[in-house]
């Protein structure tokens, strides 16, 4: 069975969603189903429809999230001691070294991935050439504008 890495605040923000879908949006849905089923003809009923198809929805994410939980290798950063290499779950500072401008990410597991937020996925292609780097080592990443050079200044546990 294949593990999938994610970090201690990734499991939680899915614990969280599935606790949403369990106990507030399906009791909802089963409600609004019967409400519609007392409104007499189902083959012509719209609402009921609309109300299956919500379910059928929350259903799929609610199996969706128990697979990626249970299939989740928990990783917490903050238990790991610190040092200079990068690893899953840290949070790197990098330079740009054609523009001097750093830039922070914080390595995540797929779901949690967020650009706006900078968190990037382990498997993208900045977070695979800086996993195993050290502070003060010199990474190429190739992006579809070219390689870019980038030194890594920083790496936290946090």
């Amino acid at each position: 069975m294949i593990k999938i890495p994610m970090t201690v605040e990734g499991a939680e923000s899915l614990r969280q969603e599935l606790d949403q879908l369990k106990k507030v949006d399906r009791p909802r849905i089963v409600a609004a189903i019967a409400e519609a089923r007392a409104h007499g003809d189902l083959k012509e009923n719209a609402e009921y429809h609309a109300a299956r198809e919500q379910q059928g929805f929350a259903e799929g994410r609610i199996q969706e999230i128990e697979g990626k939980l249970s299939h989740a290798q928990i990783i917490d950063v903050k238990a790991i001691a610190e040092g200079d290499k990068v690893i899953f779950g840290c949070t790197v500072n990098i330079i740009n070294l054609e523009t001097d401008e750093t830039v922070t990410y914080k390595i995540v597991g797929d779901d949690e991935s967020d650009v706006k937020a900078n968190k990037i996925s382990y498997q993208s292609p900045i977070a695979r050439g800086l996993i195993g780097k050290e502070v003060g080592d010199i990474v190429v990443i190739k992006t579809p504008s070219g390689a870019i050079e980038y030194e890594i200044d920083d790496v936290k546990h946090l």
